[in-house]
């Protein structure tokens, strides 16, 4: 079976629409209400639910004509948004080992997606 690039193209776009969701998810815990009606208010938190729900469709999608085994590590590509988000929106740092972790995920990717031939 090969994996067309309308299967990658749709499993990257769920990898960026899930690092949104985990921003939202962390700006609702930063905003709690009281109580468990109050998880069931927070928009933040519904947010960051709905954002990882739509990115699990558009990866459903994306899977069901390509190969789980190339695809499935292209989430972990979401990470290198999250760390880009996590400074524009918390100002957290960028430190030399967050670059390296990012860097060997890319290249575990891209191993991956070499051994497919």
């Amino acid at each position: 079976m090969k994996t067309p690039l309308s299967s990658i193209l749709l499993v990257l776009l769920s990898s960026f629409i899930g690092s949104f969701g985990a921003v939202f998810l962390k700006l609702g815990a930063e905003h709690p209400k009281p109580g468990f009606a109050g998880l069931l208010t927070n928009y933040r938190l519904a947010i960051g639910v709905a954002l990882y729900l739509l990115s699990s469709v558009f990866f459903v999608m994306g899977v069901a004509q390509g190969e789980l085994t190339i695809l499935y590590p292209m989430i972990s590509l979401g990470y290198i948004w999250t760390l880009v988000w996590s400074r524009i929106f918390f100002k957290e740092r960028i430190t030399a080992f967050k670059v390296a972790g990012l860097g060997l995920i890319v290249v575990g990717v891209a191993c991956i997606n070499l051994g497919k031939a």
